[in-house]
């Protein structure tokens, strides 16, 4: 083996496209390998593209238990009714029936106007009215919260405008000495296709990537072909592995800027920062988890310990990265493994080009860290990797 390897080189570069060239050939006579880097992002993509192609939630079903009866209930009923995320599913007579179509998951949430509300609103008295909504699903039950209240606010300030004018004369009317305007920045609609797309396609497509890097990494390995892969390209270790991920990474960049501009351009308002700073951020995540891929095959040296570990350390970047569920406050080891993913500094800088239009230092502090997360775990899995390459006790384990 130690004589294959010290053969006289024949240029970094040729062997940069050997490698390449050899990879090629391998995908295209196994059609599942090939479907994985081909027309599998692409179907996947289109797929999550049609279910978020409705960007604000609508019609959520809400039941409304009347026990009221009065004018002021019936002007909150047509306030709900007219509120663009809502959609009166019932009339329950009581709240034992409103809660039957909770659990039967007709109903998202439960508006209660208790008997005598009018009665105490007419004698200038508060009165409560109760909301409740499924936290279980939490995005719809909150959604609808939203309009719920906003239509509550609504009616209850026009009820003590009406109130104050009939009691005191309509000269005691006038505006309140603090008020609050709340805008919503930087996603104004509220859009769930903005907000969800833009993290789920390229979530999608770096795991994709990892399976792919993985497991043509491994499978050198495996098959125990590792040395005649070594040999072909003149001991050029590195090139050979370059080669290899050429075939990967500046593809599924591409795929990641299809996404981009889909939901950025397309779909979106544009980005309001840099593009290119975010196209060389992918470039880089993508890149990154290839070298977490390349480490986890010469730390494993298995072919299904290294796709469950990578299914696993990619699966979670979604859950972990701060956007869709808030870390601040977490336990320390949410915190942690919210740190070690290369898709938080990439939605960091997301956020930070595609809404914030931010100055270029916070952008360069997020891809410095893709950065070292390419140059740490690239530096140690091409040690253990070529390691393993080097040992032919270590082939053929899946």
């Amino acid at each position: 083996m130690a004589a294959e390897v010290n053969q006289p080189a024949s240029g970094f570069w040729w062997a940069l496209r050997g490698s390449a060239r050899r990879e090629w050939q391998f995908l295209c006579h196994s059609s599942w390998d090939m479907a994985l880097i081909s027309w599998i992002p692409w179907l996947t993509m289109a797929l999550l593209a049609a279910m978020f192609f409705s960007a604000v939630p609508r019609s959520l079903p809400v039941a409304i238990v009347d026990d009221s009866r009065g004018p002021v209930s019936r002007e909150l009923i047509r306030a709900l009714e007219a509120a663009p995320a809502l959609d009166i599913r019932a009339h329950p007579l009581q709240l034992t029936e409103a809660w039957s179509l909770v659990r039967a998951m007709q109903v998202d949430a439960v508006i209660h106007i208790p008997a005598g509300a009018d009665d105490l609103v007419q004698r200038g008295q508060p009165a409560t009215v109760f909301a409740f909504y499924n936290a279980a699903f939490t995005t719809a039950g909150a959604a609808a919260f939203r309009d719920i209240d906003a239509a509550l606010k609504q009616v209850a300030g026009q009820v003590a405008l009406q109130h104050a004018a009939l009691q005191q004369g309509p000269a005691v009317l006038r505006a309140a000495p603090v008020s609050a305007q709340i805008t919503v920045l930087f996603n104004p609609a509220r859009s769930f296709e903005q907000f969800l797309l833009g993290l789920v396609l390229p979530a999608v497509l770096h795991l994709m990537l990892c399976v792919a890097v993985t497991g043509a990494c491994c499978r050198e390995l495996r098959d125990g072909t590792a040395g005649r892969w070594l040999e072909e390209n003149g001991g050029h270790l590195a090139a050979a592995i370059i080669g290899k991920l050429l075939l990967y990474v500046p593809l599924f960049s591409l795929y990641g800027f299809a996404a981009l501009l889909w939901v950025g351009v397309i779909r979106g308002d544009g980005i309001a920062g840099s593009l290119w700073v975010l196209l060389v951020g992918q470039l880089l995540m993508y890149s990154a988890y290839a070298a977490i891929g390349l480490m986890l095959s010469g730390l494993v040296r298995n072919m299904g310990t290294a796709l469950s570990g990578v299914g696993l350390y990619a699966g979670t970047s979604l859950a972990f990265c701060g956007a869709t569920f808030p870390i601040d406050g977490a336990s320390w080891f949410a915190r942690l493994w919210h740190y070690l993913l290369p898709f938080t500094s990439y939605v960091k800088l997301d956020a930070a080009e595609r809404y914030l239009a931010a100055p270029l230092a916070v952008s360069a502090t997020h891809l410095g860290a893709l950065l070292l997360f390419i140059l740490i775990p690239g530096v140690i899995g091409y040690y253990r990797y070529r390691q393993a390459v080097l040992d032919p006790a270590s082939w053929g384990k899946r």
